[in-house]
């Protein structure tokens, strides 16, 4: 299930790099390990988010309906885990009979191939998109204080709605695309072997990468603007001090699951794509991030985990804000 399924398709499929091959057995221990985690950490924290900004009618502003919007979007993933871990289990357990010389196969069916696809998409772009329209309220909140927490509130209803069908479209069209360049027979492996397959494979990695990077320069456009407006705010209080730290803090750690979850995993599909079908002609990076994918999709999972965070370091700033307190001094 990784995210094109390369690394189960047999070398010979790619012949320029058909004798550069690399032992990724350790993938199926792994992600039963690390999704396993994922699920009950996730469940928790997500779970928790939810209650407490369902219970909290009057904190409910503009970030609080993001975060409500990122918890869900994270929920659906991890509920998709458990099919993830027993794929994986179904492979490891091949993988040590009698037919772990047979090619890869898929038994699950279109189905659940599809579905999986589409839930891990909907939380790994739910989980951009939703922390940039954090980041760009935080902008708006610090930059232009004057606009009034109402109007913000009716806006973030319209750009939450507006985000998910961004994110619905995206995770409809990419399992589109994959089962466009299937194998035949195998509704959930990739068969790069064609021309017009390997065109289709690489549409999609350009929709990835697009949906990627747009997001993340609109993110650190919001968050420079904010960061040089705090900057130059003075600190005369004990409480503007306090509240300058508790920003710091939320977009210190935005940046952080930015640079650990989604950086390194798309990074490393770039090379992991363009490698495999052919058309960069590298045996080394080659093995290097077909070894590391696992990690790297891990990784990228984990925001599911830590997105929760960012509501509880933002949750004493949008008790204030419902009540009154908004305002360049508290931002």
């Amino acid at each position: 299930m990784e995210s094109w399924n390369m690394t189960d398709v047999p070398a010979r499929t790619f012949s320029p790099l058909s004798n550069c091959t690399v032992d990724t057995s350790y993938r199926f221990t792994f992600y039963q390990a690390s999704y396993g985690v994922i699920f009950v950490l996730g469940l928790a924290t997500n779970s928790l988010a939810l209650r407490r900004l369902c219970a909290s009618p009057r904190t409910m502003n503009s970030t609080a309906i993001y975060m409500l919007s990122l918890s869900a979007a994270d929920l659906l993933f991890i509920v998709s885990l458990p099919l993830r871990i027993y794929y994986y289990h179904h492979q490891k357990a091949r993988a040590l009979s009698s037919e772990a010389a047979d090619p890869p196969t898929w038994t699950q069916g279109a189905a659940y191939c599809h579905l999986t696809f589409f839930l891990k998409y909907i939380s790994l772009y739910g989980g951009i998109f939703f922390l940039v329209c954090i980041a760009v309220d935080r902008y708006f909140a610090v930059v232009h204080p004057l606009a009034s927490t109402l109007r913000r509130l009716r806006v973030a209803r319209l750009v939450s709605g507006g985000s998910w069908c961004l994110v619905l479209g995206l995770s409809v069209s990419l399992p589109l695309l994959h089962s466009a360049a299937r194998r035949p027979h195998q509704p959930c492996l990739l068969d790069p072997s064609s021309q017009r397959q390997r065109a289709i494979i690489l549409a999609a990695l350009a929709l990835v990468q697009g949906s990627f990077l747009l997001p993340t320069a609109l993110l650190l456009c919001s968050y420079g603007r904010v960061l040089g407006v705090l900057r130059k705010q003075g600190q005369r209080s004990r409480g503007q001090r306090r509240s300058r730290r508790h920003a710091l803090t939320i977009i210190y750690w935005v940046l952080g699951i930015f640079v650990l979850c989604f950086v390194p995993y798309h990074v490393n599909l770039l090379g992991y794509t363009l490698t495999h079908v052919g058309l960069l002609q590298h045996c080394g990076l080659a093995k290097v991030t077909k070894a590391v994918h696992p990690v790297m999709l891990s990784l990228a999972s984990c925001n599911c985990c830590l997105n929760p965070l960012v509501y509880y370091f933002s949750s004493s700033r949008m008790h204030r804000e419902a009540h009154g307190g908004g305002g360049s001094g508290s931002q």
